[in-house]
């Protein structure tokens, strides 16, 4: 660690020769005045407007005699990243936003940034000479710059790269097999696991970690796990074992407090659901769900049977009022037909006598709003046959 230490303190050498700020100032001027417009007027053409005071600068530079190689591979750089945000307008039409933000900020952005301190520390720096540099020692095993670097990128690439693939992979798997979303998305994730995993210890092992090492740090977490990281272990084992059961995969409808909730993911940790009526996502501990009782309406299939209530006055006759109910049911378009909607005599109420009008939907998450739809058909078809909805109604007799 010292000697890389020393190495990065010798190039701030090289930042004091005049030349060389000469063309740090020439370059990251102009892209910083650019930089800061385009953040206030949000427009994106913006930087192409400073090419041109950087071009007259090193045109000067060059006429003097002065180097400008620095120059190039910065202006190179910031139109790199500034072609960045042209990739981001093309992509928009083919991506999902959500997608693409996380595409970005995740993995093409910081790719950018490693690639440029590379080419940066490539003009002071002899880059084989760098990477063979000790920077620690792990259980009596050296461990230079250049292993320690690509295994920490190479893992970060699985975590963040893998998931394209492994969704790949599943919707091929499901196209020959026949197998349902909810059961593709697990696989999708089970695979990203497994490539990940194979990747850490592949990371291990290309940093010099040996098998003892590798059981000593086991051997640690055992200990740990009765202490600190008992609940953390806990959600993994009990993310995996949802996975394998199958009761809790993404694209499940849950009833979560009173509300029916759909699984977006399920992660290490947690699962996260979202919420219809108010597009909230719930981030729920995934022991969570062995230790309450939790309702699926997605278990063997996505029907759901859904009521509403509704109260008629006495002089009408109940057959009327059923056949009535039912064939309203039957009109509103996001209803099924099979089963049949099913009109029932519930109670005789003080003013009215109560009916329940029960009914198949397709999709659980829709239910709010298909209960909403036979409500307002009821009280039109009502309205149409003089069916009267009445209300309690007091008499009061002065003594």
């Amino acid at each position: 660690m010292n000697e890389l230490l020393q190495t990065i303190w010798s190039w701030t050498t090289y930042l004091e020769r005049p030349n060389v700020v000469l063309q740090l100032l020439v370059v990251t001027l102009p892209l910083l005045a650019a930089w800061l417009l385009g953040r206030r007027r949000q427009r994106r053409w913006l930087p192409l407007l400073v090419l041109g005071p950087i071009g007259l600068g090193m045109a000067l530079m060059a006429l003097n005699g002065e180097p400008i190689g620095l120059s190039l591979v910065l202006t190179g750089l910031g139109l790199g990243w500034w072609g960045i945000n042209l990739l981001h307008v093309l992509l928009q039409p083919v991506i999902a936003p959500r997608s693409l933000e996380r595409l970005e900020t995740r993995l093409v952005r910081p790719a950018y940034v490693v690639f440029s301190v590379v080419v940066l520390i490539g003009l002071v720096a002899n880059l084989q000479d760098l990477a063979v540099i000790p920077v620690v020692e792990w259980f009596g095993t050296p461990v230079n710059l250049g292993d320690l670097t690509v295994a920490c990128l190479s893992v970060y690439l699985l975590v963040i790269g893998s998931g394209p693939p492994a969704d790949g992979l599943a919707w091929l798997v499901q196209e020959t097999v026949g197998i349902d979303d909810g059961s593709r998305r697990a696989l999708a994730l089970m695979i990203r696991y497994v490539v990940v995993g194979l990747g850490i210890l592949w990371a291990l092992d290309h940093v010099g970690f040996n098998p003892t090492a590798i059981l000593a740090i086991a051997g640690g977490l055992s200990v740990g796990l009765g202490f600190g990281i008992k609940e953390v272990f806990s959600n993994f084992i009990s993310g995996l074992w949802l996975l394998f059961e199958g009761s809790v995969r993404p694209g499940e409808v849950l009833f979560i407090d009173g509300d029916p909730c759909e699984v977006r993911s399920l992660g290490l940790r947690a699962a996260v659901l979202w919420r219809d009526r108010d597009n909230a996502e719930l981030v729920i501990p995934n022991q969570t769900f062995f230790t309450m009782t939790t309702t699926t309406y997605t278990g063997s299939d996505r029907m759901r049977r859904s009521q509403v209530l509704v109260g008629a006055a006495y002089r009408h006759s109940p057959d009327a009022v059923v056949a009535l109910l039912e064939q309203t049911a039957l009109a509103t378009p996001r209803v099924l037909h099979h089963p049949a909607p099913k009109g029932l005599v519930l109670s005789y109420g003080e003013s009215s006598v109560q009916y329940a009008l029960r009914f198949w939907i397709e999709n659980p998450m829709d239910n709010v709003s298909i209960c909403s739809e036979v409500n307002q058909a009821i009280w039109k078809a009502f309205a149409e046959h003089g069916i009267e909805i009445p209300y309690p109604q007091r008499v009061l007799h002065q003594a």
